[in-house]
């Protein structure tokens, strides 16, 4: 078992309103210290286990980042809504994002723990997400051969 978080004293780092706004806080809700989940592991009979992005889709995914600030990763953690529980998370390995084609947005918030000098970055991945803005659905899918 291993602690999402240092301690109960971590902060926002410039904090901003989101569009996301409710999956952080649901997240965070969940996470709060000393919330201890096990950790992921990369033993082949726990992985199919671990797989919850086969069948029905989550509507997103969390990925913590935890770090010591200016200084390398300690942990890389994805986390998924359990579907019909509120405010409840089960752990996945990154492979299940990549077989399930979960992309992170660019929507994060950042934390800090000035007494143990940790870093914590929370992301939202969603499946095959849209860019509006560009009007593309696959970067790496050709503009010519989206029907307008």
């Amino acid at each position: 078992m291993t602690s999402l978080f240092c301690c109960g004293s971590i902060r926002p780092y410039r904090p901003q309103r989101l569009l996301h706004e409710d999956r952080f806080k649901a997240f965070m809700a969940w996470a709060e210290y000393p919330r201890d989940v096990p950790a992921s592991s990369t033993d082949e009979t726990e992985d199919t286990d671990k797989n919850r992005l086969t069948g029905a889709s989550p509507p997103h995914v969390i990925q913590l980042v935890r770090q010591i600030n200016y200084g390398p990763l300690e942990s890389k953690r994805y986390f998924v809504p359990v579907e019909g529980k509120d405010n409840e998370f089960v752990e996945l390995v990154e492979d299940d994002l990549i077989q399930a084609n979960f992309k992170k947005l660019n929507s994060y918030k950042n934390f800090k723990c000035e007494s143990h000098n940790r870093f914590f970055e929370v992301n939202v991945y969603e499946k095959d997400p849209v860019n509006q803005h560009h009007w593309r659905v696959n970067i790496a899918r050709p503009s010519s051969s989206i029907d307008l």
